[in-house]
């Protein structure tokens, strides 16, 4: 049974017709197809119980990042294949606030696509053919992405070539990583692009593996024969699967069932077949943004330390992705629910703890993420690892590079290395130790009890080693048997490493030692990541986000003045040495953030020429601090602000683009009464083609249309009375 939103037509039967004029999909009504299933298992044994896309990353479900991916991209009609675990992916997004039952829903249509005989993803877009369900452009995902990147351009150059060519069916949006190490590119597989230089053309996708002899591709000779002088080969490129695709996709994979994968069959084969089948697809390399599919254990590792590491923003812990969550960020990167009880001598750096979670006197915490109602005892050391929820660790226990799943328990003075994966509800006995690499389960791979292995867990346990009998299909040359464990190794194949130059053996840490010099693999991960961030907040990335904090904090403060806050962001300034850019992205950053966030019921739902003026001069002294700090210039620096001001309300959360815009021109108008911006600040801005770099920020700036015209006319008024009065 599938589940359909407002305004959704029933799905028919049969081919796909060709539809024009009023028949046809207007272009402003986006879809989008997530595929919750992969079917791959290399999430096992977590997914023999529950759907990989429901597994928490950071404390929140997988496909809540893609949903809200989804609607960050003005996406309307969403269409989900739930595949394995249909029935809880279906109840968690129908009780979600994406479900259009829900007010706050930004999708008019959200249906559930179930195939009973799919065994591939090509099975379900060949259904989707079937089922005509999509009648233009749409965006295709999986339910385990999470990307902050913004689509317009990409859609909008995407939609001018089809327009030049019904040819042109399908853009793929990959992020440039270079060839430095990123966290997120993918281990075992890289994937290799030919592109033309000139158009973007995609030519040619292959894969490499360090299971392969060699390590190099065969390029068909028509490619610099006949289609392009100008080509790059790429295989630096981050691709988390996110295409732009017309309907004519979902043709192409009914015409091949020997399509079963997007990249290494589908993409492959259709450039392989060009001159066959005369489609063209192209490829937009964003070098900003993020974008990353958490498609195995070391990518799920990869992408949570991002998260914790703040590069994935607006997807923090802080911003409360859900309704029921309430963290604050705290010193030493360590993000808490306010439920949280924490021991007065415990240490914890770098982490993630959720609601209700207890942690007990003496525990040490670095770099992990601890789900809602945990207790963690006295003394226990957690290193590199992800506790679910409800998961209890007695006394004494230490726990390294491990995922404990929902309601394990772990006995006092027990411990747990390195690559261990712990299963739902499973039991470790008390004084029990467990080298690298064990993986338990409490049923098998088909879903039966296990045999208990009292031997390995304890008197007490309830569960054995898993063994996934699919391990033993696998050729030797199949490159995913790299990608199933937690820890990417080739320690135990037979093959040379000497020429392999995009791998990595462990994962990597951010951490500093206690002299707080930072080691030389955390140099190594620092400088990868630090190529992922803009200029500007290359080697200075922290800044931002702790000079945001503390003055969002100082503003939500019921007493005292703002010398405090503008002394520790001073200082944040100087030990970071930040621009006067910086500085100014900063304070207006916080200011919308305050002011977007009185809007909402927690905050008072106030109207937003109330919130503009509360966050302006509620507390004493910031409107000086706004004035010095954050303009603090004539009217190139008046610009810039605005303009900060403006793109830090694209972001926020829970206010939706219109009512951010009519928050800005509140903003302004306040700022404009306190005689902080002038005239020509906020003219100039209005007439700055930066304000109008992509759809969010024109709906943005298109509120502020009265004022700048009030503006516009008073200044021509006070130019006629200067005309009169040198006349009289």
């Amino acid at each position: 049974m599938s589940h359909k939103g407002k305004n959704s037509a029933g799905s028919s039967k049969g081919k796909k017709s060709t539809k024009s004029g009023a028949e046809s999909k207007s272009e402003d009504v986006l879809q989008a197809v997530v595929l919750a299933d992969s079917f791959q298992d290399r999430f096992r044994p977590f997914t023999v119980e529950k759907p990989r896309c429901l597994l928490p990353l950071a404390n929140t479900p997988l496909i809540e990042y893609t949903l809200e991916f989804l609607a960050m991209n003005g996406v309307n009609e969403v269409y989900i294949y739930c595949g394995a675990h249909t029935d809880q992916v279906e109840d968690h997004i129908n009780r979600s606030r994406w479900a259009t039952t829900s007010r706050s829903s930004p999708f008019s249509v959200v249906q559930f696509v179930r195939v009973s005989d799919a065994r591939s993803v090509g099975d379900v877009l060949r259904d989707m053919d079937k089922r005509s369900l999509v009648d233009g452009d749409f965006i295709l995902v999986h339910g385990d992405l999470v990307s902050n990147i913004i689509l317009d351009e990409a859609l909008a150059a995407h939609r001018k070539r089809r327009e030049t060519s019904a040819a042109n069916i399908m853009t793929l949006v990959l992020r440039s990583g270079g060839l430095v190490e990123h966290r997120t590119k993918t281990n075992g597989i890289t994937p290799v692009f030919a592109i033309d230089a000139k158009n973007q053309r995609c030519l040619h996708y292959d894969e490499i593996s360090p299971l392969q002899s060699d390590h190099y591709i065969t390029l068909d000779p028509a490619i610099p024969d006949e289609l392009s002088t100008d080509f790059e080969v790429r295989a630096d490129l981050i691709d988390a699967q996110i295409d732009i695709c017309t309907p004519e996709v979902l043709a192409l994979w009914s015409e091949s069932f020997d399509y079963e994968l997007p990249r290494k069959n589908f993409l492959h084969g259709v450039l392989k077949d060009w001159e066959l089948n005369g489609k063209m697809i192209y490829a937009e390399v964003l070098e900003e943004g993020y974008a990353a599919r958490a498609s195995n254990l070391q990518m799920y590792n990869s992408i949570s330390q991002d998260i914790i590491s703040r590069w994935a923003a607006p997807f923090l812990p802080e911003n409360n992705i859900l309704p029921s969550q309430s963290y604050n960020r705290q010193p030493n990167g360590v993000v808490v629910d306010k439920s949280v009880t924490l021991a007065s001598d415990a240490k914890l750096s770098k982490s993630v703890v959720g609601r209700f979670t207890t942690i007990g006197a003496g525990s040490k915490i670095t770099n992990c993420v601890i789900g809602k109602d945990c207790k963690i005892g006295s003394n226990v050391t957690l290193e590199n690892s992800y506790l679910w929820n409800q998961v209890t660790i007695e006394d004494g226990a230490q726990i390294s590079q491990s995922v404990l799943a929902d309601s394990t328990y772990v006995g006092e003075k027990s411990r747990i290395f390195s690559g261990s994966l712990l299963s739902y509800g499973v039991q470790v006995d008390k004084n029990i130790t467990l080298q690298d690499g064990v993986v338990a389960s409490m049923v098998t791979a088909s879903g039966a009890p296990a045999t208990k292995d009292t031997k390995l867990l304890g008197d007490s346990t309830n569960a054995a080693v898993f063994y996934d009998p699919e391990d033993e299909e696998l050729d030797e040359q199949d490159p995913s048997q790299l990608q199933k464990s937690l820890l990417y190794s080739l320690a135990n194949l037979n093959i040379s490493t000497s020429t392999i130059s995009t791998l990595a053996s462990a994962i990597d840490s951010d951490d500093e030692d206690d002299d707080g010099i930072i080691s030389e693999g955390a140099t190594s991960t620092r400088s990868r990541l630090l190529s992922f961030a803009s200029d500007d907040s290359a080697g200075r990335a922290g800044f931002h986000a702790d000079a945001v904090h503390g003055l969002v904090d100082a503003l939500r403060a019921e007493t005292g003045d703002f010398d405090s806050a503008k002394l520790e962001f001073m200082g944040l300034r100087l030990a970071n040495d930040a621009s006067d850019h910086m500085m100014r992205k900063a304070v207006a950053a916080a200011f919308a953030r305050r002011a977007a966030e009185l809007l909402t019921p927690e905050y008072g739902s106030l109207e937003p020429s109330k919130a503009a003026e509360k966050a302006l001069t509620a507390r004493k002294g910031a409107t000086k601090f706004i004035d010095e700090v954050g303009v603090g210039g004539g009217e190139a620096e008046q610009v810039e602000f605005t303009l900060q001001l403006q793109k830090a309300l694209q972001y926020v959360k829970g206010v939706e683009t219109p009512r951010a815009g009519i928050l800005l021109a509140a903003l302004l108008q306040q700022l404009y009464a306190l005689d902080i911006l002038e005239e020509e600040g906020i003219l100039g801005w209005w007439k700055d083609t930066r304000a109008v770099e992509n759809e969010t920020l024109t709906t943005l700036k298109e509120k502020s249309k009265v004022l700048v015209e009030w503006l516009e006319n008073a200044e021509e008024e006070d130019d006629d009375s200067e005309e009169e009065s040198d006349d009289e």
